[in-house]
């Protein structure tokens, strides 16, 4: 008979404690293996993130990982303790990326319970945790909020609903310029696009054009490389349809990519002031996406501008720039409704 002292089946709702602070498990060193395999999965062509020589002539010392495989390497350390038993990833908030992340660093993650609620029907409960990357000199390269819904064990009761209050947006002065950057020599034929800073207007909306049809070997390809190990993204039978869920940030990614057409210069993502989810994704589907600029600032630098963007994922046949319907829910075909923060030449 096997042993199943030595195995778990990760944690459920009453598992949780608030103010509770976890150490996730395995670290994981940064090559450009990591790079080469993104910008496979993903139409990723952004100058900074494919070019050393690019990077260095805009003060950096070598091209970073990609900022959203950053994410995603922090976010799959985080899966075994959080979102192993999740129903679904339901937001974000409060996210900062705080500091480049170069091949060869190694980043490990933390998570600290900052809010707990049981659903109304008492066979789930929503986990708010705070997460924080760091490298190996013990420096924080990115900082979120996220909230699951996760499974209970049993039926019994839950501990008084803790709900964090969190920020609408980060705001512009909290935004992180890295050190050295500057766009003063940016070369603006090489990034693909000439549009700066001054050339978008709040309110004003981009069709991306673009569409990616998503595949079932892709998307396990990317959620193995991310070591994420949510069941509902693996294994076929935790839904009652057969079908795996399409991982979250595989969408948010192949819609990032998807922006360059027309954000080409949008380089640096800074801050992720909220997510939704906002329907299921499988393969099959054809993704498009579209953006609104919904602010603009200045940063420290002269040369540096950020725009806050929202950045909507949508199924095939979606209407133009469409988002919810007359009752104020999304729309069917609405995948992902993303705001957060770029950096882009002024």
């Amino acid at each position: 008979m096997g042993d199943t002292m030595k195995t778990g089946a990760g944690r459920f709702f009453e598992d949780y404690r608030l103010g509770e602070v976890i150490a996730h498990a395995v670290p994981r060193t940064v090559s450009g293996g990591e790079r080469a395999l993104y910008h496979a999965l993903y139409p990723a062509r952004g100058a900074l993130y494919s070019s050393d020589e690019f990077a260095r002539a805009c003060g950096l010392k070598a091209s970073p990982i990609d900022d959203l495989a950053a994410f995603h390497l922090v976010f799959g350390k985080t899966v075994p303790d959080i979102s192993l038993n999740a129903v679904a990833n339901l937001g974000y908030a409060e996210g900062r990326w705080l500091h480049p992340v170069w091949p060869g660093d190694t980043l490990r993650a933390r998570s600290e319970v900052i809010g707990l609620r049981e659903t109304s029907g008492g066979a789930a409960g929503v986990v708010w945790v705070r997460t924080t990357g760091l490298n190996q000199h013990g420096e924080a390269v990115l900082e979120y909020v996220r909230w699951v819904l996760v499974k209970k064990r049993g039926s019994g009761p839950a501990a008084e609903p803790v709900v964090p209050e969190l920020a609408k947006a980060v705001p512009a002065e909290a935004l992180v310029v890295s050190e050295g950057l500057r766009f003063e020599g940016y070369d603006f034929s090489l990034a693909g696009e000439p549009h700066r800073w001054g050339d978008y207007a709040v309110g004003e909306t981009i069709d991306h054009v673009d569409g990616v049809t998503v595949e079932e070997a892709e998307h396990m390809l990317a959620t193995r490389l991310w070591q994420n190990t949510a069941k509902v993204h693996f294994d076929a039978t935790r839904r009652p349809d057969g079908r795996r869920l399409i991982y979250g940030g595989h969408v948010i990614s192949l819609a990032r990519a998807l922006s360059f057409n027309g954000l080409a210069n949008a380089q640096m993502i800074v801050a992720l002031n909220g997510g939704t989810h906002a329907n299921p994704c499988f393969a099959g589907d054809t993704v498009r996406a579209w953006s609104e600029v919904l602010d603009k600032a200045e940063t420290g630098v002269p040369s540096v501008g950020a725009l806050r963007l929202r950045l909507v994922a949508v199924k095939e046949g979606a209407a133009p720039f469409a988002l919810r319907g007359a009752e104020g829910k999304y729309l069917p075909e609405v995948l992902l409704d993303l705001d957060y923060w770029v950096l882009i030449p002024r």
